[in-house]
């Protein structure tokens, strides 16, 4: 199902956007729903998807401008199947794909020592973060190689440094920069970008209200500008990262996290 609704007024814009198609999944809340939110904003034609198409037809309302709204599950290879396919027949190219859906925080897995972990606890996080990426991303990729393109996997800096919690998630999005990796590898010949991006304490609701307040204030300390990012930070670097203002720079991991990390 696809639902498109009338433009808005938005008087600044990056032209290097304009004209653009591009697929934020998981694009319905959160970070997601803030870059699909940004991107529209830049006369971005943004297709923004969930599981759930209500959730996503709602996103579109509030977002308005180029968005589009699209069911996909990721998880489900018939799904993503579905997705493509559909793809081709409403849309000519596809020029950015930002790989934002990830499994839902859960404080019974996060908080599990890895040898307490079990292995459908780390499939069910693997076949989001990792394999669900993959899915998509294979299916778009070959969209992408007549006119090249830009792929986005947005990753955490656990996975980069490690963490004493959350190795289920780590492990996939560890895995994810190394789909970034062999994207930019493989296909730069074709015009085809890849980056990462590594986030760290980003306030959205499934985060930050799922933590005490005693752990709101201990996350609140750890980077050097002493607060929490915003999900319109983050968005506003993966625009720029979607832009031809990087024409020249690709496999790139970035580190959005207030100073934590410091490579």
């Amino acid at each position: 199902m696809i639902r498109i609704l009338g433009p808005t007024q938005i008087t600044h814009y990056s032209l290097s956007l304009k004209g653009k198609t591009c697929i934020v999944t998981g694009g319905s809340s959160g970070i997601g729903f803030e870059i699909s939110k940004t991107l529209s904003m830049q006369h971005c034609r943004t297709i923004v998807t969930s599981r759930n198409v209500n959730r996503a037809i709602r996103a579109v309302r509030l977002i308005g401008g180029n968005a589009v709204a699209m069911e996909l599950d990721i998880s489900n290879s018939n799904s993503v199947r579905n997705f493509a396919r559909n793809l081709k027949k409403n849309f000519t190219r596809i020029d950015i794909l930002i790989n934002n859906a990830g499994y839902p925080f859960k404080r019974r897995i996060w908080f599990k020592k890895l040898h307490q972990l079990s292995e459908m606890e780390l499939s069910k996080v693997l076949d989001v973060d990792l394999i669900g990426s993959f899915r998509i991303t294979k299916e778009i990729i070959k969209m992408m190689l007549l006119n090249g393109g830009v792929v986005i996997n947005i990753s955490s800096t656990p996975a980069i440094s490690g963490h004493k919690y959350g190795s289920a998630y780590s492990i996939a999005k560890a895995g994810l920069a190394s789909i970034t990796k062999h994207l930019a590898l493989e296909y730069g010949s074709s015009n085809v970008r890849a980056y990462t991006i590594a986030l760290g304490n980003i306030s959205t609701d499934a985060t930050y209200k799922s933590l005490t307040i005693l752990e709101r204030k201990k996350a609140n300390n750890e980077n050097a500008m002493k607060r929490w990012g915003k999900p319109e930070e983050v968005a506003k670097v993966v625009s720029a990262l979607a832009s031809d203002s990087f024409t020249y720079a690709t496999g790139n991991t970035i580190v959005v996290d207030g100073g934590f990390i410091i490579i």
